[in-house]
């Protein structure tokens, strides 16, 4: 795979290097800052090999690519863009700055959750398969000592995790608002100390219960099994310690600040904060589980159907907190048999896609998409195929809503959280039968209605058609009609094999290699050539549309009508002149004839100016051509035979 012409492909897609804010990688995507999102030309950036889905999402553009390949397209991209590559914080940064209140709350929960996700999911995961040892061996099914070492061991180790979440969390919240996550994980085990109540022993009433100011009654209980108040807690710490730290002098900043963020953190959250959030968070979670269990499903299948659109939006981060919520409140999560559904149902669609297309790059794309889905890796399957055409994403929350009101009917619940798709059902081993057939009504449903209903895209249906098709095609359209300029050309020279492009200015021709810009030099743009002006005046090489006007009017995008894209870039660095001694005649969309004028400059300022007026003249599609190389050699007019493209 050449992974250089991906990334020039996909830098040109979105822009040019001039609409490039930042860049930085995942581990299966490009995260990019644009300037400009009205510059992002969509459609050629989703058809690009290596891309398998383009999306925006908190700020930032994504471009789905996929393991082991995002890096090194990464690498050959910022090479390209000639940008340093920013952390994923730095770019996280950029972007949170650009959203709105709701959203950046959001994104706090994803930011506080996804670090301890992996500490939650394999304690989940031998939380499962524990759980169906234990049900095995009472039954009789196998013969295990459940009371020996390894399996003590093995029990001890899948709950840790969730017996002291509370630690991970405020340590996880506390760094995400920039505190010391140490004080903050001091908070944390505050929070649920073993002096205190444990809060899931509660139902035999309370233990020491304490008046404030014979107001009202704080009851000495952990916060064991609870979220909300303890990122609060984070959140009040992290900001009184920044706050602390500019006021406390230096000299006794090291001891007197963590003193008093921690002490007045504490006595808050336990006195006001907590049992407010407390009531918060109880009242949320039997919101939603009375919503989930309305009679026949009903309210399950609303949510399973709304699910997918939630993830599209971002908003299914805050949805461990529902986890989290009912694991503590209930013993199960009867929320992740839900999520579950939705995410297999939309794999079921995006395996319907891909079986029923007969455009290569769409199933190759759809396959791989539809079996991570089915892990639990919703990003490719959701916004490479289903939401890009539509119907199967709309069929696929149909499917998730009929296989999570099979998981209200059944009453299923996971045992853990983390995981969802086929892996899940390591979190409902005491009831697999139930998970599988949730999941097979969800992916059924999908798949049928996709199959039959939801693939007649026409990207879907046909092969993509060559360059060489499409121009062969439309000049059997024309052939009876006046032939244009460009048409006389081809139709004189190289009839069969190409087609030649005129000279959009006067003057002496030069190499690309010789453009002392590497970028041009190396052909990293496109092929053709270059010209030292001698008039100043940039013509239509050809009938075409203005695809692209740069701001600055130094540079212009064509499509020609066989299909050619071409660039036209007047001068070297050009761009920093910012418009002066540049006049467009042209605006994007417009169509404009053979010799029409695009460009007017004032040679004399630019050179004056420090810059040289060297202008590569480039067909950036060259590689849908078999090869473009520069026509004559010495000087040429304007209308002249400039590059010979041979398809």
């Amino acid at each position: 795979m050449d992974y250089r012409n991906s990334a020039k492909e996909i830098l040109l897609a979105i822009g040019g290097k001039e609409n490039l804010a930042s860049a930085a990688h995942c581990s299966t995507r490009l995260r990019l800052i644009i300037g400009d999102n009205a510059k992002i030309d969509k459609e050629t950036l989703e058809n690009i090999d290596v891309v398998k889905g383009v999306f925006e999402s908190a700020g930032q553009l994504q471009i789905i690519i996929g393991t082991g390949t995002v890096n090194k397209v990464y690498d050959e991209f910022i090479d390209l863009a000639e940008i340093e590559g920013s952390s994923k914080e730095q770019l996280k940064e950029e972007a949170y700055k650009k959203q709105n209140l709701i959203k950046r709350l959001i994104k706090t929960l994803g930011d506080v959750f996804v670090p301890i996700l992996p500490a939650i999911v394999s304690g989940g995961l031998i939380m499962g398969i524990m759980e169906a040892l234990n049900f095995m061996s009472s039954n009789g099914i196998i013969g295990l000592n459940t009371d020996g070492y390894i399996f003590t061991v093995f029990k001890l180790l899948s709950n840790a995790a969730f017996v002291f979440l509370p630690i991970l969390i405020s340590y996880s919240a506390t760094k995400v608002f920039g505190g010391n996550p140490y004080l903050g994980a001091v908070i944390g085990m505050f929070l649920i100390h073993p002096d205190l109540q444990n809060a899931w022993t509660i139902s035999n009433g309370y233990e020491q219960t304490f008046s404030v100011f014979g107001l009202y009654d704080v009851h000495m209980v952990g916060y064991q099994g609870h979220v909300i108040p303890i990122i609060i807690a984070s959140f009040i710490l992290a900001k009184l310690e920044k706050k602390l730290h500019k006021i406390v002098p230096d000299i006794i900043d090291l001891f007197v600040t963590p003193l008093l963020s921690l002490t007045i953190t504490a006595f808050a959250v336990y006195t006001f904060i907590g049992p407010v959030f407390n009531t918060f968070e109880n009242g949320l979670i039997t919101g939603v589980q009375k919503l989930i269990t309305i009679p026949f499903g009903i309210g399950s299948f609303i949510m399973g159907g709304l699910y997918s659109t939630t993830v599209v939006g971002g908003i299914h981060h805050m949805y461990t907190v529902i986890d989290i919520g009912q694991l503590a409140k209930y013993g199960v999560t009867y929320w992740l048999p839900l999520a579950s559904a939705a995410n297999m149902s939309q794999g079921a669609a995006c395996l319907a896609v891909a079986i029923r297309s007969k455009n290569n790059k769409v199933r190759s794309m759809a396959y791989p998409s539809a079996l991570s889905c089915m892990l639990g890796i919703t990003e490719p399957a959701i916004f490479g195929v289903n939401l890009r055409f539509m119907k199967p994403f709309i069929f696929g929350s149909i499917g998730g809503a009929c296989g999570a009101m099979v998981c209200s009917v059944l009453n299923l619940g996971a045992t853990a959280t983390g995981v969802t798709g086929i892996f899940a059902i390591l979190l409902t081993l005491n009831h697999p039968v139930k998970y599988i057939v949730s999941m097979s009504v969800a992916m059924a449903v999908a798949f049928i209605l996709t199959f039959f209903f939801g693939t007649n895209h026409p990207e879907i249906v046909n092969d993509k058609k060559t360059v060489k098709e499409k121009q062969s095609e439309k000049q059997s359209e024309e052939s009876s009609e006046e032939p244009s300029a460009e048409t006389a050309v081809i139709s004189s020279e190289n009839t069969d094999d190409g087609f030649m492009i005129l000279s959009p200015v006067s003057g002496e021709t030069v190499d690309l290699s010789e453009v002392p810009d590497e970028t041009f030099a190396q052909e990293i743009l496109g092929k053709g050539c270059a010209i030292i002006p001698s008039d100043n005046i940039i013509t239509a090489p050809a009938d075409a549309v203005v695809e692209t006007i740069f701001d600055t009017h130094h540079a212009v995008g064509l499509k020609l009508e066989n299909g050619c894209e071409m660039l036209i870039h007047v001068g070297i660095n050009t761009v920093e002149l910012k418009g002066q001694g540049f006049t467009a005649h042209v605006s994007e969309g417009d169509k404009v004839t053979v010799g029409q004028t695009l460009i007017t400059f004032d040679r004399e300022f630019i050179q004056k100016n420090g810059y040289n007026i060297i202008t590569p003249v480039l067909v950036t599609n060259a590689d849908d051509y078999k090869d473009v190389k520069k026509a004559v050699q010495g000087d040429v007019t304007h209308g002249e035979k400039l590059i010979e493209v041979s398809v």
